[in-house]
């Protein structure tokens, strides 16, 4: 048999291989289910307004603003008279029944003319003794909260709109009132955004992914340095009482970990 007829043989037999091949694989091949479409985002979270509206909104939007006549009912030229029960909590009049004092902690700020000047009702006066009208609060908030309100100046608090370019147009900067109520500014815990979809979904199962739930969060876990050393996760765990998170660091059977960061070089947290 010469060269040429070998070469011939052996091209028809891989041919043939492949054609047998196409057909066995056109015959198992496995129809994937068509994508499940993925849920909506809800959308009062994509709502643009704020928390709350505060005084110069109610302006902006032509609203009655006669709540805010303070002497309508008070007489001009003689201070409220602020009383206090017996463990110095500021007894708030029926009239102002809406009002809860919360600002501050230990009661240290539950005094009405800290911030609103007892012999003008109609402004606001802060630490050095300047009046500011009540739709420009952002000053006398910053007279206390010197730190947040040099962030809300840069534009890193809160919610900063409009242009960057100021040739296309104005840039915008909400008022701190805006979201935050004066009398209990602090804001109360909110769902987080839902996580994105995944074009690809991978397997739900722990030992697959190496993710754990835990209270609707997911901690992804990393092996450590050594093999002796047990599977750890990191957790951001809030205190109350402190500012910045704490970092707590325990394996599956609660059990501190090794604190050195090195041993975790690919470990991440997601809310």
């Amino acid at each position: 048999m010469s060269n040429d007829t070998k070469t011939s043989t052996v091209l028809m037999a891989l041919a043939g291989t492949f054609v047998l091949l196409a057909l066995v694989l056109a015959t198992r091949s496995t129809v994937l289910p068509p994508p499940k479409p993925f849920p909506l985002v809800d959308p009062a979270l994509l709502v643009p307004t704020t928390m709350r509206t505060s005084y110069l909104q109610l302006i902006h939007a032509k609203a009655d603003l006669s709540d805010f006549d303070c002497y309508a009912c008070h007489e001009k030229g003689k201070p409220p008279t602020l009383r206090f029960d017996t463990n110095h909590n500021i007894v708030v009049p029926k009239e102002h029944s809406d009002i809860v004092m919360g600002h501050g902690r230990h009661n240290r700020n539950n005094n009405c003319f800290n911030c609103h000047d007892e012999q003008n009702l109609q402004v606001l006066q802060t630490r050095d003794g300047r009046e500011l009208k009540l739709e420009e609060s952002p000053p006398l908030c910053g007279s206390c909260h010197g730190p947040t309100y040099r962030d809300w100046e840069a534009g890193a608090h809160g919610r900063t709109g409009g242009y960057w370019d100021r040739t296309r147009g104005e840039l915008t900067r909400r008022l701190c009132v805006d979201c935050h109520n004066p009398h209990s500014p602090k804001i109360l815990p909110r769902n987080p955004f839902p996580p994105p979809h995944l074009l690809h979904p991978v397997p739900s199962s722990p030992e697959l992914t190496g993710a754990h739930n835990r209270g609707g969060r997911t901690l992804l876990s990393a092996a450590a340095t050594t093999k002796s050393e047990p599977r750890c996760s990191l957790e951001l765990a809030a205190d109350r009482n402190v500012r910045a998170p704490l970092l707590s660091v325990t394996n599956r059977h609660g059990q501190n970990c090794p604190r050195s960061t090195e041993a975790f070089p690919a470990s991440t947290y997601h809310a």
